[in-house]
């Protein structure tokens, strides 16, 4: 384990703090988990541009005098609510059901835009990959708000759901704006495998990556085992996320008509 791979435990009925603004790697951004009983509250004041998505659940949101009580079974089945706020409003989450759990998103920015509660309705699902290599990386990836749909905003929130023994986030690509990963499995138990960079991690349930500047982060699946992860970047000041840049080499393998061995043609002996 290392500072770029933060492993999972059993998360308290509080805020879980995982990452802030200036840590050791600078992410940009504060990263954590809430997890809240039923009946408990939590307020969150912080004069930050906020985003909380509903891993699982039920919660009662008070924010702008408005008060909404969401609710959703489970992060691979059912698409995200996610609560986007600007600095400035205050929030009260209170737990409804008997556990819940919710990422907790926060960084810096001074523009000032109206809070939106992003419904599962707004979060599509996108099956990236599918027709092309031999459906070895077929996934579903969610994007809730990104620089085409939220340009006031500093953060890109989505989820990715990869099936069981398949690749994600492939083929193998970078960027210089900070991203955070953080995953669940179905069923529990699974693991999978990342690559960030040159180095090789071992993924668990709760366990948590820091992406920095120029590093690939692909994924491989357990068989038997979805992998569920949350990803999050954070725009840098000018140069927001737009599009990853995928290592030209591997490129090849996206083209519909691209061969792989076996090779179907027979071989002269």
């Amino acid at each position: 384990m290392n500072n770029f791979h933060i492993k999972g435990v059993d998360f308290q009925y509080r805020y879980n703090e995982i990452t802030r603004i200036g840590g050791n790697p600078d992410m940009l951004m504060d990263f954590g988990i809430l997890r809240l009983q039923k009946g408990q509250i939590y307020e969150d004041i912080y004069n930050l541009e906020r985003a909380f998505l509903l891993v699982y659940g039920e919660i009662t949101l008070s924010y702008n005098g408005i008060e909404k009580t969401i609710r959703r079974k489970n992060c691979f089945d059912d698409s995200p609510w996610v609560l986007h706020i600007p600095a400035g409003v205050e929030l009260k989450i209170i737990g409804v059901a008997e556990d819940s759990e919710v990422t907790v998103h926060r960084t810096e920015n001074a523009n000032i835009f109206e809070p939106h509660l992003y419904e599962p309705k707004e979060t599509a699902d996108e099956y990236r990959g599918a027709g092309t290599m031999q459906e070895t990386s077929t996934r579903i990836v969610r994007t809730t708000f990104d620089f085409s749909n939220a340009p006031y905003s500093n953060l890109v929130i989505g989820e990715v759901i990869g099936f069981p023994g398949k690749w994600s986030s492939y083929p193998p690509h970078h960027h210089p704006q900070p991203e955070i990963y953080y995953y669940k499995t179905n069923p529990k138990g699974g693991h999978a495998f990342a690559e960030v960079g040159d180095d090789v991690m071992k993924l668990s349930e709760n366990d948590t990556i820091l992406i920095t500047s120029g590093k690939t982060h692909p994924h491989v699946t357990y068989p038997g085992y979805a992998l569920w992860y949350l990803w999050v970047i954070r725009h840098i000041d000018g140069n927001p996320y737009i599009h990853p840049t995928f290592l030209p080499e591997h490129l090849w393998v996206t083209e519909p008509n691209a061969k792989f061995w076996p090779f179907s043609e027979k071989k002269e002996a």
